[in-house]
This record gives C-alpha cells, sequence and structure tokens, in this order.
C-alpha cells in the first residue's frame, strides 16, 4: 500500500465544487492498471463458501471467500449485500458496514471506499426489515404514485444503512407465467411495467439510492420459461414490447445503473452484446450510468455460454460490451483482467472507460467528497419495520387483490361456520415472494424467527369475522402428492356455510419452492395435488371460494363453474393476510386488476393478450389460448357506469376523426358509483391498428387511471394522446408512425368493448426516435355528486 504525501482532503478530486467529470478525470490520471481494476469488481462479503450456494455455480466459482485486506488492497468497486447475505441485526450491521468502509478507504492511495448495494425487490432484503407486496402485486394495483412512495421508503432505509445501490426494479415484461421467475415482473404488458418501473425508480432517487435496472434485455422470454434457457425474440418483439420499459424508466426514472441479463438473444449472450450494452443503451439513447453485471454473469460466458474460452477472455468480451462492474464478487475482472491488459489482449482504454463511469456515480453518490464518513445516517436504535412502512405495504397489498369471479358470496357476512382449508390459509410463507429476506435467506437458518410480523390469512380472517366459528384444514401441501389431509378438509367444509379454499405457491430459489428464481412450471396447473383439494371440497355442495396467493397465476377452467367466487393475491407482504381477509368481509373494497391474464387450460403457453388476431382463438389450431379471465379484469363490490364519451372535449360521435401522423388527440368519459357502497374504477386506454405494415397486437394499453368513488359520486377523466404512442417497427426496422385507422378504447380490461373512438392518420409517414413521446397524459376531473 503506497504511503501518501499530503492529507486527501487537499486533493483537487475531493473538491464538490468541481464537475463530476473534471474530478474523475483528476483521480483517474494518478491511478495505476491495479487500481483502476479494482474499482471494477464487486466482493461479496458474507457469502459463506461453505454453505449451500445462492445461486447454482456459485461454488464452482468461489472456492474459499478472499482474505479480507488482500481483496481491499488497492481499493474495490462495491460491497456485494452485506445485510443481505446472512441474518445479522440492522444496528449491529451498520455498525460493522461502517468498520468496513473505513479500512478499504484506509487500504488503498486514494481513500476511496465502496459503493454498497443490496437487494430491495419487495422491500430491503434484510432481516426485520418491511416486507412489501411483490411486483405483480404492483402492476395489479396500476397505481404507480403509490408504488413511488413505497419506493421511497424502501430508498430511505437503505440509504439509512449506508447502501447506495438497490438492485430492483425488475423491467422483463411476462412472457411465459411458467418462468419461476415471473413473480418479479410487474405485468404481461410493457407501458404497465414501463410507468410502475419508472414510479419505483423515482422513488429511490429522491431518497439518494441508484435504482438499478434488470434485466437487460430478454430474460423474461428464454424459451419454455426456463431460466437461463435461450431466448429467440425478434427484432420487433425486442423493439415493441421488451426494450420500452426500460426507456421509460431511464427517461422518465433517471435510473442511474442498469443489469444486463443471462440470457442470450439469438446466440449472443447479453453481457457480451455490444450492440446492446454500447450501442443501443448508450449511443442511442445517451445513458450515462454504469452498465452490472448480474451475479456470475461475466463468468458465464466462459463456463455456461462458451463465448469465451477463459476467464481473461470473458472479462475481455464483457467489458468491450459496456459492462463496468463485475458482481458479486472479484473473479474475472480481478487478476485475469489485469493479467489480459499486460499482455495486451485488453485494452486499458476499455479499463479507464469503466472506471471512468463508476468513479463518476461515486462521486455523484458523495463518496469521493472530502467530508465524507463512513457512518450511515441511521445510528443506535434501527426500526427497518416502522408503523408507516407497515401502513403503506397494507395499503398496496390491498389495492393489488384481485376479485376475479363472484356469484354474490362475496363479502363473508360473521356468524355461523366458515371453513378455512388449504396449504396457504394458515402459513407466513403464502405472504412472501422469493426476495424477501425470509424466503431468500431465513430458509437457510432454522430456527431464525422471520424479524417482522406476519399475519396468515386464517389469523386475519379469524379478527375480521367476530362471532363466527371459523374452522381450519390445512388438505394439503403445496407441493407434493400427499391427499391424507382431504378428509378432515372435506368434513369442515361439509359442515360450514362457505368454504374459503387458500392456495398458490410457496416462494423459493432452484427448485426449493414453486415459485421463484429457478423454480419453473411445466404448465399452468396448480401445484401438487391442490386442483384436486378444490375439487373434493366443491363435491361437499358447499359453497367455496377459492384464494390463490402466489407468484404466477394457475388455470382455473377445469373448477370455475364450481366456486361461488375467486380471488387472486400475488405474494401480498408482510400485510397480505390481513389485505386479503379485507377484501373477503368488505372491510375493503376489491379494487386490483389483473397484470396477467389467468388461463383457462394448463397448456398452450406461452400466451399474453400482446398478440395479432392469428395468436388468439381460430379455426386453424385445435388450441384456444383465451384466458378465463384477461389482463386487466378486476371486479367490485359496487357498480360504474360509463357514459358520455368525449373526444377533444366534445360529445364523440359515430364517425371517423381526422388527424395528422404528428398530432394528438384527448378522449375521455364519466364513470359513475351507482352502487350501495365505496369502490375503484380502473380505467383503461387500449388502441387498436386494424392495418399495419407488421402485424399488430389485437389491443394494446397506452393508458389507465384509478378513480375511487363514494356511492353517487362521479368523475371525468381525459387521456390525450399523441401520435408517438401509434408507433411500432416496420418492415425495415425503423420505428414509424404511418397513416391510416387507428381505435382508441376506454375499457375495464383488454377484452372489454367499452367506449370506442375512431381515428385517421393523414400525412407522411413519420420515422421516430428514442427522443418519441412514450406517455398518454390523463387528467381526472372530479369526483363530484351524480346530480340525478
Amino acid at each position: 500500500m503506497t504511503s501518501r504525501t499530503r492529507p486527501l482532503a487537499a486533493e483537487p478530486w475531493r473538491d464538490p465544487a468541481l464537475s463530476a467529470d473534471d474530478r474523475v478525470d483528476r483521480l483517474l490520471g494518478l491511478m495505476t492498471l491495479e487500481e483502476k481494476a479494482a474499482q471494477l469488481r464487486g466482493l461479496w462479503v458474507g457469502a459463506d463458501g461453505g454453505g449451500e450456494g445462492v445461486a447454482p455455480h456459485q461454488h464452482d466459482l468461489v472456492e474459499e471467500p478472499p482474505v479480507w485486506e488482500e481483496a481491499v488492497d488497492g481499493g474495490i468497486g462495491q460491497l456485494t449485500r452485506p445485510f443481505g447475505t446472512a441474518p445479522v441485526d440492522p444496528a449491529a450491521g451498520a455498525a460493522s458496514l461502517a468498520r468496513s468502509q473505513r479500512e478499504i478507504a484506509a487500504a488503498n492511495r486514494f481513500g476511496i471506499p465502496a459503493q454498497v448495494h443490496e437487494e430491495c425487490l419487495a422491500g430491503f432484503t434484510t432481516w426485520k426489515a418491511t416486507v412489501y407486496p411483490v411486483p405483480p402485486a404492483w402492476g395489479a394495483a396500476f397505481d404507480p404514485d403509490l408504488v413511488e412512495r413505497m419506493a421511497e421508503q424502501i430508498g430511505a432505509s437503505l440509504r439509512g444503512m449506508g447502501v447506495h445501490q438497490g438492485l430492483a426494479p425488475v423491467l422483463d415484461v411476462a412472457r411465459d407465467l411458467r418462468w419461476g421467475r415471473t413473480e418479479e415482473t410487474i405485468a404481461e404488458d410493457p407501458y404497465l411495467v414501463g410507468t410502475v418501473a419508472a414510479a419505483y425508480t423515482r422513488g429511490l432517487r429522491s431518497a439518494g439510492v441508484v435504482a438499478t435496472l434488470k434485466h437487460f434485455v430478454g430474460y423474461s422470454a428464454s424459451r419454455a420459461g426456463r431460466n437461463l434457457a435461450p431466448s429467440a425474440v425478434g427484432p420487433r418483439e425486442l423493439a415493441d414490447v421488451l426494450l420500452p420499459p426500460f426507456e421509460m424508466a431511464l427517461r422518465h426514472g433517471g435510473a442511474a445503473s442498469v443489469m444486463h441479463s443471462y440470457t442470450d438473444n439469438d446466440g449472443v449472450p447479453a453481457a457480451a452484446d455490444r450492440a446492446l450494452l454500447t450501442g443501443l443503451l448508450r449511443e442511442d439513447w445517451g445513458f450515462t450510468g454504469t452498465v452490472v453485471a448480474d451475479y456470475f454473469g461475466i463468468a458465464f460466458l466462459h463456463t455456461l455460454h462458451g463465448v469465451a474460452g477463459s476467464e481473461a477472455q470473458a472479462a475481455g468480451l464483457a467489458l468491450a460490451a459496456g459492462v463496468d462492474v463485475e458482481l458479486p464478487t472479484l473473479h474475472c475482472y480481478g487478476a485475469p483482467l489485469v493479467a489480459a491488459v499486460r499482455s495486451g489482449e485488453v485494452p486499458e482504454a476499455l479499463v479507464d472507460r469503466a472506471a471512468r463511469r463508476v468513479l463518476r456515480q461515486k462521486c455523484e453518490l458523495g463518496l469521493l467528497d472530502r467530508d465524507w464518513t463512513p457512518e450511515p445516517p441511521a445510528a443506535g436504535e434501527v426500526d427497518l419495520d416502522p408503523p408507516t412502512h407497515r401502513d403503506l405495504a397494507r395499503r398496496l397489498a390491498e389495492e393489488s387483490v384481485v376479485l376475479l369471479s363472484n356469484d354474490g358470496i362475496l363479502p363473508l357476512a360473521p356468524g355461523g361456520t366458515v371453513a378455512v382449508v388449504g396449504p396457504n390459509a394458515d402459513t407466513a410463507e403464502a405472504m412472501l415472494g422469493c426476495y424477501s429476506f425470509p424466503s431468500h435467506v431465513g430458509t437457510a437458518h432454522p430456527g431464525l424467527d422471520l424479524g417482522v410480523e406476519v399475519p396468515t390469512l386464517l389469523e386475519a380472517l379469524r379478527a375480521d369475522l367476530p362471532g363466527t366459528d371459523v374452522v381450519y384444514a390445512r388438505g394439503c401441501g403445496v407441493d407434493g402428492g400427499d391427499t391424507s389431509g382431504f378428509a378432515e378438509a372435506v368434513a369442515a367444509a361439509r359442515a360450514a356455510r362457505v368454504c374459503v379454499v387458500v392456495l398458490g405457491d410457496r416462494a423459493g430459489l432452484f427448485g426449493r419452492g414453486t415459485s421463484g428464481e429457478g423454480c419453473d412450471a411445466p404448465d399452468l396447473r396448480l401445484p401438487g395435488v391442490q386442483q384436486e383439494l378444490v375439487e373434493a371440497v366443491a363435491a361437499t355442495g358447499t359453497p367455496v371460494v377459492l384464494v390463490q396467493c402466489g407468484g404466477r397465476p394457475y388455470a382455473l377452467g377445469a373448477v370455475a363453474d364450481r366456486l361461488g367466487a375467486a380471488v387472486q393475491a400475488f405474494f401480498p407482504g408482510e400485510e397480505g393476510g390481513p389485505a386479503v381477509a379485507g377484501v373477503l368481509t368488505g372491510r375493503v373494497g376489491p379494487s386490483g386488476r389483473l397484470p396477467f391474464g389467468v388461463p383457462r387450460a394448463p397448456g398452450g403457453q406461452p400466451s399474453t393478450y400482446l398478440g395479432p388476431p392469428l395468436a388468439g382463438r381460430s379455426e386453424v389450431s385445435s388450441v384456444d389460448p383465451t384466458p378465463l379471465f384477461p389482463f386487466g379484469h378486476g371486479l367490485s363490490y359496487t357498480r360504474f357506469t360509463w357514459s358520455d364519451p368525449l373526444l377533444d372535449g366534445r360529445p364523440a360521435g359515430d364517425g371517423t376523426v381526422a388527424l395528422p401522423t404528428d398530432g394528438a388527440v384527448t378522449v375521455g368519459c364519466t364513470v359513475r358509483n351507482d352502487g350501495p357502497v365505496r369502490g375503484t374504477e380502473v380505467v383503461q386506454l387500449y388502441l387498436s391498428d386494424p392495418v399495419a405494415a407488421v402485424t399488430r397486437p389485437v389491443r394494446r394499453l397506452i393508458g389507465y387511471a384509478r378513480l375511487d368513488l363514494e356511492p353517487g359520486q362521479e368523475s371525468g377523466v381525459e387521456f390525450t394522446v399523441h401520435t408517438d404512442l401509434a408507433a411500432y417497427t416496420g418492415p425495415d426496422l425503423r420505428r414509424i408512425v404511418d397513416p391510416g385507422d387507428l381505435v382508441l378504447r376506454l375499457a375495464a380490461s383488454c377484452a372489454d368493448p367499452g367506449l370506442a373512438f375512431h381515428l385517421r392518420l393523414h400525412g407522411p409517414v413519420r420515422e421516430v426516435g428514442p427522443t418519441r413521446r412514450l406517455l398518454t397524459q390523463n387528467r381526472i376531473l372530479g369526483p363530484r355528486i351524480h346530480p340525478g
């Protein structure tokens, strides 16, 4: 370690009055190759080399944890998950991190600390931190403002503990619901994914935390929904479905980091794809932040993809493509990279380019400032699950619960006997996604308490139904073939006035669950013998309410006609039990809308609503992919009337309105609550392009708005749509808006006829680029009391 000749505070690159680029240029010019390369790698300080790996192949890549003093000598770019690798008391963890940061700063000539990152998909993934609902629940809420507030809370917790970067949100558009990581996706629609993810990104950024957009790009389109399987999407699907959410989160969220995908697209792994990570992301879109590797993704170029013959070649490919930081720990960007540069195999200019980006981000985070201190803002006793966080977690969970069907049995009234059966009725696991700390890490520590209070649905129903005999029988497990509990469940159902069957998933990693990373499904039949349990209790003649708590929807066509009601919840977090119980009992009005269609049959996948006419039911195929419940669907306990369609502020007629290919139009309507209770309607705006130069989706979402209305209240809602929203990728791969007919439709789901507005675009074909408008502007006019 080289001694310092003058106080670091006097160095000009410590001066916050200078521009970040000037400071970084001054610092970079003083650094050796080894010091620059050190800034390009992470260090997994909490990894246990003797235990079960967090991910497959970890044991191949990290035989023994490196010696701390050797690993940080000369500096280190990032520290990986000091709070999220093993249970640690928050206050003790913060003190430990501060001590490590002091040692890192002392171990390099420039006093540069590490940038610290953590997982934060469903909250700060650490012991005793709030567990929020998973991303499909965000999509189901159709409420980006609430998601932004959630991310602000998560960001404040991270920053308070000394964490600078969060590895979220996930912007993969769900393409095949068999994929285990569907529970990490927001929706099957790119507009909903992009608007919600941009809100999450803004929330983290407002707290001073770098949001990391992942997984760039194509991961969710892996063949047969298998984790890390090759992706074979065409250029139009890539441009029009998978990429727009990233554009939205960059332009409207201000994200400062992007994580590459594990998958290869048409044979080119994302980590080695210069056209993607540099050409598109930086040169076309103007991104100036950092690109980080998904864990071990650079080494996978050598060990899994077979596009590199050595670790050094893998490092060279990734660095040339535009991957700036290797995570989670030092490997390819360590000694192999330095040796490759020394031998001339890898240009040092690539190291300089990546180091400049890393150091600029550290500069923007204040890590190079004169007054930087390793002490985190949080001191003393730390509460990572305060009442304000739990309250917001419950509100988001409540907004996300979807009422799929109801013959009048819901809401449940108190009194009599209610049977509650099923594997997810009385377990906290039913509320927690794969990236919650209890599911992601806690299961490796038998005897460890959850760290936060997680009421089960059974407990919450008993609290919400006073004077009611709530009888419980598990019936069966989430998976496996054991039916020995059926008899008890059937007896409980037969003796009750109604039976609530609670089914779904158990989150886990790499086959240790039915949902989560590496927990892919061969089809969309309910896991184990859960469908048989439903059939058995339904055969008693007792009305059945089915509740699914999990990471993906499952096919319900075989049992739908035997249900009194059906409810869908997506791992709704620590307050999910009370939230679902509130919907079942009427304490909470259901307002969630489906972010994915619920399949009718378990086969026929992949299938989402975003397809041209021949993607749906047709006479030329014996397979009908029509969902049982479509994207955007969700019922209420009240009645809504939609009326007064308006086009540019005037009553819309039955004709067609002319509009230039570079124009805008405003459509709207009035929604009235004609029922007896408060309710929420979600007005969705869809666009159809009946005749285009390439096949187009029958409908696609381009706007939405939540309207909360008391009985008798009404509200107007308007959407201003620029023709940029009609752009698509044409035969020559240029994104264009062309003349012709369009249909805008205000509807309650992608399958609802709704209110249609017919447009005819005229003028020249117009090419649009990365600066095109991505969002529809909406305006809510009300609420107001209906005069009638």
